[in-house]
């Protein structure tokens, strides 16, 4: 279910979650470290994530993890978030 909100569209935690084939975690972290914004809707919780971002984000990393090959481009940086955690 897209949003429109002011022009922009707006995906859901879990329709962003699906377009980057990520888990919500990896989700948060990527908003707290700053590759991604947030937005809350209304006074409710729920959080909402600009299609436009979540597509720059999903663009060329994506489809060349599916092929097996190094990403390259605007998303191709992205580390995954369990390099995140460093030694425990």
């Amino acid at each position: 279910m897209v949003v429109w909100l002011d022009g922009d569209a707006y995906l859901t935690a879990r329709e962003a979650c699906a377009r980057l084939g990520i888990k919500p975690q990896t989700l948060y972290a990527y908003v707290s470290r700053g590759l991604l914004r947030s937005f809350r809707q209304g006074i409710r919780r729920r959080r909402l994530y600009r299609r436009r971002e979540i597509e720059t984000l999903a663009g060329p990393a994506r489809s060349a993890r599916r092929a097996g090959r190094r990403p390259h481009g605007p998303g191709a940086s992205l580390p995954r978030a369990e390099d995140w955690i460093g030694d425990r």
